[in-house]
């Protein structure tokens, strides 16, 4: 199946900063372009790092109150994430602030791919490199979630065309195939149950589908069929020994 990469939904004007840009400068970036973070690429543009304006909060947080008395000793100033807020609290260049190393991902990179990264990793954003790690784009949340204004129509094709048709070798009208704001319906009888968990395991991996209704049946029961028998029954088995 065809699935949208990140190169399709990437922005490619990155707002960047380099190691040595000031403090100063990146929160005018962030508040100029109303952006809530950046890269930061070496003189090669190779990403180095991100921030983010949780890191320029982070580093506010950690200023000392001018009027707080001074507190002598911390103990959480000897922990690894203490001495991280410590260095951030400091930082007067972007290098300093960021975090580091960066989260990437490549433009070949399917959508899915790239959401599962963020979801994974707890980021908002990821910078997009090319096979040398220099900078191309970055792909935000917002980003992705275009995969989802999917029309109905255009899902509804792609299930027929590709589920039925290529990787089943059914004739595009065997299954009723319903779509409403992004969840498919396939209703009708198959042959084997085999090719019912196929054509729903596909279904699910399109873009946009947010979920599949199965009301499919099936004349045979070939779930205790081992694989290697399976085989010979036809070619939609290969599929279904990749799920």
């Amino acid at each position: 199946m065809k699935h949208n990469k990140v190169g399709s939904v990437m922005t490619t004007d990155v707002v960047r900063a380099s190691y040595g840009t000031p403090f100063k400068e990146v929160a005018r970036l962030l508040a100029h372009h109303r952006i809530s973070g950046l890269p930061v690429v070496d003189e090669d543009e190779k990403v180095v790092g991100v921030i983010s304006e949780t890191d320029l909060m982070a580093r506010q947080a950690e200023t000392p109150d001018p009027y707080e008395p001074k507190r002598r000793f911390r103990v959480g100033a000897l922990t690894h994430s203490g001495r991280r807020r410590a260095a951030k609290a400091a930082a007067r260049t972007a290098g300093q602030l960021m975090t580091a190393p960066p989260v990437t991902v490549r433009a070949e990179a399917t959508i899915a791919e790239a959401a599962r990264t963020m979801a994974q990793r707890h980021v908002e954003r990821l910078p997009v490199v090319d096979e040398e790690d220099r900078l191309v784009g970055i792909v935000t949340r917002r980003d992705l979630l275009q995969v989802f204004l999917r029309p109905d129509s255009e899902i509804r094709d792609e299930v027929v065309e590709e589920v039925l048709v290529r990787a089943l070798w059914l004739p595009a009208r065997s299954l009723d195939v319903s779509v409403v704001e992004g969840v498919v319906t396939l209703a009708g009888q198959m042959e084997r149950r085999s090719e019912t968990e196929i054509a729903i395991s596909m279904t699910k991996q399109i873009d946009g589908v947010v979920a599949v209704v199965d009301n499919l049946t099936y004349r045979l029961d070939d779930s205790h069929v081992q694989p290697a028998e399976r085989a010979m029954h036809g070619v939609a088995d290969d599929w279904l020994r990749r799920l």
